[in-house]
Formats: C-alpha cells, structure tokens, sequence
C-alpha cells in the first residue's frame, strides 16, 4: 500500500504545474507548456487506468477489459474533441479540422502499429514465446472491430464524418459492450492477482475500495478537463515555435502522451503472465477509440458551430482515413486465427514506420504525402485481401460471432500461422510486480 501511496503523490505533484499555469494564467513558452500540460495529462491517465484496474475483479473480464479501455483513453478523447469543437468555432475552413481528423488518424494508427506488436515483443522477450495466444472468446472483439473497419469505408466515401455516423458508431459500440459484458474469465492461473500498482487496494474492504476508485477518477478528469485545452494549443505552438509541422506533432506526439497510461497498462497484463488480456485490452482500446471517438468528433464540432454539422474529410484527410481503415483491415486479417505471432508484429511495426517516416520526409509536399498515404493503404489492403482469402472460413465464423455471441469451433482449431515450441515451465519467470 505504501508503495501504491507513493506513486499516486507522485502523479499527483506531477501535475501541479498545470494546474498553476491554468489556474494563473500565464504561459511561460509553447514548448514548456507542451510540457507541463501533457505531463499532467500523462499523469491523470496513470490514476484513471489505477482506478479502472482496481475495478477489474468486480466485473466481468470481457466487460472490465472495455470498461478499461474506454477509462484510460479519456485523455485522447479530451484532446481530439477541443480540437473538433474549435473547428465549429472558427468554420469548416479552419486548421483545427485538419488537427481533430489528424489527432484521431494519429491514435488510431499507432495502437495498431505500435502498441499491438510492443505486446507480442514483450511477451517474446520475457518467455520466449513467439506469439500471443487469446480465447475463442475473444472472437467477439476482433469481429466488432471488424464492423467498425467496414463501415470506416462508408465515410470514406461520403468524405465526411456526420452525427448520423455518430448514432451507428455508437450503436456498434453499444453491441459490443453488451456482447462482452459476460464473457468468461481467461484460464490464467495468475488471473487473481491484479497486473499493477493498484493491487495494494485489493487489501481494502469493497467499499473503501469503491472510494478509491471514485477519488482516483474525479481527480484525474479534473486535471484533464483542465489540461485538454492549454495542452492542444501548446502542441499546436510549439510546432510552429520549432519551426516543424505542427499537423505532425498533433499526429503522432500528441497521441503518443494521451495513450501511454493504456498501453502502460496493457503492458503491465503482459509482465503478468497476461498476454492475451494485455493484447484485448489493446484491441479493445482500439474498438473503442475506432466507434465512439470517430462518432463525436460531429457532435463536439457542432457544439462549437451551434448547428449540426459534419467533420468534412478533405483531400489529405481522406486518404489519411483510407490509411487508417485499411491498416485497421491488415490487423483484423492477422488476427484471425486468434493468435498474433511475431512476423505478424513486424509486418504492423514495420509498415506503420514506413509510414511515419514518409510522413516526415515530405511533410512540406502535400501532393506526395498524398500520394504516399494512398499507396501504403493499398499495400495494407492488398495484404489483409489474400489473408482474408486463405482464411476465408474463419472471416464466416468471426461474422457468425458477431450476431451470436457464441465462438464457433471453426475458430478454435488450433490451425497456428506462427511455430511456437514447447513452452518450458522452468524458464518462465515469476511474475513481474
């Protein structure tokens, strides 16, 4: 408990500078803002996902994986909706809907190209297996994220993100909530320790534990309430302080700050002995962030303009939400078999480098970083296409998944794309606290 206590004073303190510098006022320099307001961010997330973590053993392991999920990325959904909703404050032909589709492409991409490989990395590097195994179960998820990817190509085409998009995004988010709400817990024999800090109030009655989480989450949405703003307007200066792209910075930095408390706690699953709930968590992160984050982006906006309107895709950010979309379609494919195996890490690791890569390299030629986008999401495409096709009679039962509930055998065969010897029980070690 000691420990836990110390770690919360320290993310505490960590964000006191904002909240001197928002409650004064004054805003010494972009950059120290930027660092001062994303550090409390950063901050606010760890108390959020320690609160959600306490949760975990009071609901069921499908529901508190999402409920997880959805907890630890209040801080990118903070910043991406101040973004949308400036956008409906200065007009359609404002940046700040450049910087909300981009903030959002950005967060989208990266749990899937960085996050979900860092898993496999880790559980490899720590026992030497050469992938993540997950539980027929887990269907449910890779096949809700599969509607969502689907129906990204139907505002693709529209070229716009509207509140009636809102209402589907929601209502598939909605579906999987309640699909998941009773999934069973993994057979994982470490599956009553908690993976991180909070563990230590698992020592305290169900109410005083109650209040923890409470305080721990009242606080953290207050510092990210406060933060949100200041810290969006910093990234946006200090791109233009630095004399970089500032589209760039709110990309890829930006959502890199908001998502590091999830993936920390993902992470946290893997050192477990939790690998496959470190990889849902992840997946579930991206489902949620996929429906829920893309549908308000309309609301927030129309908020701002005091009208309905819609979040318009332009030449950029279309094909920035084709890359988007497609990659989401590679990483379903690979997901398939119920197993993410260490090529299919490299492959996401390393085209999602290429991307951020070219991203920078004609970060000043608009025509070719269009250019660019365009074809990466073919190549995503093309690749998740024969995937799909070898594995056509598991996409069947994914879909028949979906509208049951229930796993079908058909994705429970044991069929590996990846070898994996024997695991050898002596070299696995305790787990990690």
């Amino acid at each position: 408990m000691k420990r836990f206590l110390i770690l919360v004073a320290v993310a505490v303190m960590a964000t006191l500078p904002a909240l001197l510098l928002r409650t004064t006022g004054w805003r010494p320099s972009p950059l120290l803002d930027a660092a001062a307001f994303g550090s409390a961010i950063l901050a606010a997330g760890f108390l959020l996902s320690w609160g959600a973590e306490t949760a975990e053993q009071h609901i069921a392991q499908g529901l508190i994986l999402a409920v997880v999920a959805l907890v630890t990325v209040l801080p990118e959904y903070a910043v991406d909706l101040y973004y949308a909703y400036k956008a409906g404050i200065e007009g359609p032909g404002s940046q700040y809907v450049h910087y909300a589709a981009a903030n959002m492409t950005g967060a989208n991409r990266l749990l899937v190209g960085l996050a979900w490989p860092l898993m496999v990395f880790l559980h490899w590097t720590k026992d030497r297996h050469r992938a993540v195994d997950l539980a027929p179960v887990n269907a449910v998820e890779i096949g809700f994220l599969l509607v969502a990817s689907l129906y990204a190509f139907v505002i693709l085409f529209k070229r716009s993100i509207s509140v009636v998009d809102f209402v589907v995004l929601a209502g598939i988010f909605a579906a999987y909530v309640w699909r998941v709400r009773n999934l069973p817990k993994s057979d994982n024999p470490d599956e009553t320790e908690e993976p991180g800090p909070a563990a230590a109030l698992n020592t305290l009655s169900p109410g005083r534990q109650w209040a923890a989480i409470g305080t721990l989450v009242a606080v953290a949405c207050g510092v990210i309430l406060a933060s949100a703003e200041p810290f969006a307007e910093a990234m946006v200066g200090a791109g233009r302080a630095i004399g970089l792209n500032e589209f760039l910075l709110i990309q890829w930095l930006a959502p890199l700050a908001s998502e590091a408390p999830a993936i920390s706690v993902a992470v946290l699953f893997v050192l477990a002995n939790r690998a496959g709930d470190g990889l849902i968590a992840m997946i579930s992160d991206k489902i949620n962030q996929w429906t829920l984050l893309v549908g308000m982006l309309p609301l927030a906006l129309s908020v701002g303009a005091g009208a309905m309107s819609p979040l318009p895709l332009d030449a950029r950010q279309g094909e920035e939400f084709f890359l988007t979309a497609a990659q989401s379609l590679l990483g379903i494919a690979l997901l398939l078999r119920l197993r993410l195996g260490l090529w299919s890490a490299l492959t996401l690791a390393g085209l999602f480098a290429v991307q951020v890569g070219l991203a920078f390299v004609y970060r000043n030629d608009e025509a070719r970083t269009i250019a660019t986008l365009t074809w990466l999401a073919w190549v995503y495409l093309g690749l998740a296409g024969v995937l799909f096709l070898i594995n056509g009679r598991r996409l069947v039962a994914l879909a028949r998944t979906v509208l049951t509930g229930q796993p079908s055998e058909d994705l429970s065969d044991g069929t590996r794309t990846d070898p994996e010897p024997p695991a050898d029980e002596s070299r696995v070690p305790s787990t990690a606290r």
